[in-house]
């Protein structure tokens, strides 16, 4: 099936915005049925509002040890012993 881009209006701040094909395609793999009904600003804005957003204060954070280095290191999430932690760098170049 082809894609092509279209434009779709805002339906919280009226502004026309693009739903491209990659992001038609990226829906059809992932089986959603419906298409976005908000731009990507009026999105973040709506993610930031809800629970975990700015409103409720800065994310808790965990002390811990990278597997890889030793450095020491804080997660967005409590450690359990049976996944490996990583560090900011050693995480990144895992995944590069």
């Amino acid at each position: 099936m082809a894609f092509e881009d279209k434009t779709l209006k805002c339906k919280d701040c009226g502004k026309d915005f693009v739903f491209t094909a990659g992001e038609q395609q990226f829906y059809a793999e992932k089986g959603f049925e419906n298409e976005p009904v908000r731009c990507k600003d009026c999105r973040d804005v709506r993610k930031r509002s809800r629970d975990g957003g700015a409103a409720s204060g800065p994310r808790e954070m965990y002390d811990a040890v990278c597997a890889q280095c030793g450095a020491e290191t804080q997660v967005p999430f409590k450690p359990r012993n049976d996944r490996p932690i990583l560090c900011r760098d050693c995480f990144t170049a895992s995944r590069g």
